[in-house]
């Protein structure tokens, strides 16, 4: 499940993204518009988290949200804000967004509503990722090999998620690397985890292909 935070408050961008990690989604932040749309653009998430206020704007979160859902996009939006006015949440509402967050927040209740989000898009687009004999439920994000469940880790769980949905894309090392470890001193970590699910699930589930990694075939 992939969650897009857009808040250029680096106080409360980092741990709201070293949160949602824990929780094992695919977290991606930044921290202006022209970034988020870079980011966007690399693969749509499911949720946004989008601060109201950024550098190029006080209503650039809501311009954000208003031109994603012209455009088609139909995931969750939660707007994360100082800004507590009756005015500004009926707006942020009608320019499409499903929630509305006022700072300063408990990262619990954040969690919580990212939740609630996350299994609203994942019933739309359908909860259940398939390849062979695994499955990947994406709203109790469980994983099953032959009918027997198998637990992973928060970041083994991501790793597998990322490859399932995208199973003929090859993802680079430094991809991976960028999205699912930031801040990691070398592939180390990466081999760590492909050797993991490789383990725990089947040799075949993670392939290594010249340029990366992508999900494999039984």
């Amino acid at each position: 499940m992939r969650v897009l935070v857009v808040e250029d408050e680096p106080g409360i961008l980092e741990p709201v993204l070293a949160l949602l990690r824990r929780e094992r989604y695919e977290v991606l932040g930044a921290r202006s518009l022209e970034e988020a749309w870079e980011k966007f653009l690399e693969g749509e998430p499911e949720v946004l988290v989008l601060d109201v206020m950024l550098p190029e704007g006080e209503d650039a979160g809501f311009h954000l949200a208003e031109a994603l859902r012209q455009s088609g996009y139909r995931g969750g939006i939660l707007f994360l804000t100082a800004r507590d006015a009756l005015r500004d949440r009926i707006q942020g509402l009608e320019l499409g967004g499903d929630d509305y967050l006022v700072k300063p927040f408990h990262l619990e209740e954040l969690l919580a509503r990212v939740k609630s989000l996350a299994r609203r898009s994942a019933e739309f687009k359908g909860r259940l990722l398939h390849r062979g004999p695994l499955e990947v439920d994406l709203v109790a994000r469980r994983v099953s090999l032959s009918g027997k469940e198998v637990h992973l880790s928060p970041k083994a769980f991501a790793l597998l998620e990322l490859l399932a949905r995208n199973p003929e894309k090859t993802f680079s090392r430094e991809e991976l690397l960028e999205r699912l470890f930031p801040g990691a001193e070398s592939e180390a970590v990466l081999r760590v985890y492909v050797q993991k699910l490789r383990q725990n699930l089947a040799p075949w589930v993670v392939e290594r292909v010249p340029g990366g990694y992508r999900l494999g075939k039984p």
